[in-house]
């Protein structure tokens, strides 16, 4: 068992879970609070970048706590805290010592409940918004990526990025009262699940949960998420980047949504390991021997949604673009024709393994590592399912998912240069 910490799972009447955590770690507590709302749930077009914006919002203030107020109190509790916004979920987490913990409940059901934000104030916020996006495409890998999600989808919403389009981003000054129909859909306790780690008492956190988050009422709203048709041949996009940079290649292949009990995600994360991590055959060749390459990295990220199993690579010269991209599909078709041998497997699954074990090294972590898991599946147990799925994967799996998924139809490249091509 991999999660090896003793967990409690607590379900109110109005949809709101709360999972508690005891650990040794002394004083210290994480609450980290599950919003199962991301950019997958922007469902209608024209309104991109809600997910991303109430990150923001929610530290504005209500009638009872102003921003200033809010922040007074938590800087005199020494809190740390911030939020963070995937296609999946948003998460607001703070860390505090364990004597605060009533005042920061109080605190955070206020806003999730009571968050009052005016015109003015959001309109200056969504131009912040509007600001943290030039910013963002200003950086070569941002833009490489959001051409990529625009290329391989056409019509579920993980087409965009959390920042959104642009055109929607620019947009939102003007769409305050569909601000409040977003709040009003997604800030609801079925969406909802509070994490709380540390130097705790369940019961204590219960009491606290029923006193503040007790008469949050649930919503009915259910979003339609678009399903996206099979990709039927092999789409690719150039990015004109208007400055000197190095150039960029992307290979991508449309990928399995996750799962604890189907082998094919953990497969997909095992075989990212072998081909394209910084022990890799691949990698040794590009980057350490012939130097074409400064930075190879993979990304096979787990979503409640079928998603992208990405490969990336900064290339030193532009000439060598064609080639290194055509190493990456070699490695993807490689594992293809030949299954990986048991003790390289082996030798992975054990690295992942114990990785994420010794990453649980205090609470903060264990809460930060919990709400991925409890964004796709609300619940910690998830985890211990999904390393026994790692464990039953053989080579012939390795194999055989590689030649369900890394079809050249299913496939999409993007590149990046500065070079007129």
């Amino acid at each position: 068992m991999i999660f090896a910490y003793d967990y409690r799972i607590d379900d109110f009447e109005n949809g709101l879970r709360v999972v508690t955590v005891p650990t040794d770690y002394p004083n210290i507590v994480a609450l980290y609070i599950v919003v199962q709302t991301g950019s997958r749930n922007e469902v209608e077009s024209g309104k991109s970048g809600f997910a991303h914006l109430f990150e923001h919002l929610m530290f504005r203030g209500t009638e009872k706590y102003s921003t200033e107020k809010y922040d007074e109190i938590m800087k005199l509790a020494g809190a740390d805290r911030n939020a963070y916004t995937t296609d999946d979920r948003t998460v607001y987490h703070v860390t505090f010592s364990k004597e605060d913990l009533e005042t920061i409940f109080e605190l955070e059901a206020d806003r999730f409940q009571r968050l009052k934000v005016p015109v003015d104030l959001f309109k200056t916020e969504t131009k912040a918004v509007l600001g943290e996006y030039n910013k963002n495409a200003s950086n070569p890998v941002n833009k490489l990526l959001e051409s990529l999600r625009d290329t391989a989808f056409d019509t579920h919403t993980y087409k965009h990025t959390t920042m959104g389009f642009l055109s929607d981003v620019e947009n939102m000054p003007s769409m305050y009262d569909y601000s409040l129909e977003f709040f009003n859909r997604y800030y609801r306790p079925e969406y909802t699940t509070i994490i709380v780690v540390g130097d705790i008492e369940r019961d204590k956190v219960i009491s606290l949960t029923e006193k503040y988050w007790g008469e949050w009422r649930r919503g009915d709203y259910k979003p339609e998420i678009p399903s996206e048709s099979d990709q039927t041949g092999e789409r690719a996009a150039h990015v004109e980047w208007p400055v000197e940079t190095l150039p960029w290649a992307v290979v991508a292949y449309k990928g399995p949504a996750y799962s604890d009990e189907a082998k094919d995600m953990a497969a997909m994360e095992l075989i990212g390991s072998l081909g394209f991590s910084e022990n890799s055959p691949l990698y040794q060749q590009l980057v350490i021997r012939e130097q074409k390459v400064d930075a190879l990295f993979y990304s096979f990220e787990d979503h409640l949604d079928p998603y992208l199993l990405i490969v990336a690579a900064r290339i030193k010269d532009s000439k060598d673009i064609s080639y290194v991209k055509d190493r990456i599909i070699e490695t993807f078709e490689g594992f293809k024709s030949a299954a990986p041998a048991a003790t390289e497997l082996e030798s992975v699954k054990s690295h992942l393994k114990y990785g994420f074990a010794l990453s649980l090294d205090n609470s903060d972590a264990i809460a930060g590592a919990l709400a991925v898991y409890i964004g796709l599946r609300r619940t910690p147990e998830t985890i211990n399912c999904l390393f026994e799925v790692y464990g039953l994967v053989t080579p012939e799996d390795i194999q055989s998912l590689a030649a369900k998924y890394f079809d050249s139809r299913h496939r999409t490249i993007v590149t990046l240069d500065h070079n007129q091509r």
